[in-house]
């Protein structure tokens, strides 16, 4: 179990491999996916077992809208990108959890999808650790 996790909790180890902890929320652990084409946040509500949205209760539900659309408003406000992506897929990992992702016009793939878009390029760490304080000040 990571620390701060809830008990019972347990992140699916390729989440864990392909991504960095932020912080934490009230519902969602935040993690920075490490592939630095596009700036990209994943949150990952803290609920065993949930693979679908409709496997969490009402309120945490509403709680996951709440911080995904803090989330994709501090990201919008930091990248300064166009449009933000939003999904929870579920197909390679089936632990529930929703991709935010800030998309321009020329990046990587535009307007196609990220999801299994060439090779990941993970962050050089400073660029990482730069982007996350973006990223919690924008918060």
């Amino acid at each position: 179990m990571l620390k701060g996790s809830r008990p019972g909790f347990e992140l699916d180890r390729r989440l864990d491999k392909d991504s960095v902890q932020l912080m934490w929320l009230g519902l969602c652990e935040l993690r920075v996916m490490d592939d630095r084409r596009w700036p990209w946040l994943i949150l990952v509500p803290q609920r065993p077992g949930a693979v679908e949205i409709h496997d969490l209760t009402p309120l945490d539900q509403a709680m996951l809208t709440f911080e995904t659309n803090l989330v994709s408003e501090g990201l919008k406000k930091a990248s300064g990108c166009l449009k933000i992506n939003t999904g929870a897929l579920g197909n390679v990992v089936r632990q529930l959890h929703v991709h935010v992702v800030a998309r321009s016009e020329g990046d990587p793939n535009w307007p196609g999808p990220v999801w299994g878009f060439g090779q990941r390029e993970p962050y050089r760490r400073e660029d990482l650790h730069r982007f996350a304080e973006t990223i919690r000040k924008a918060l």
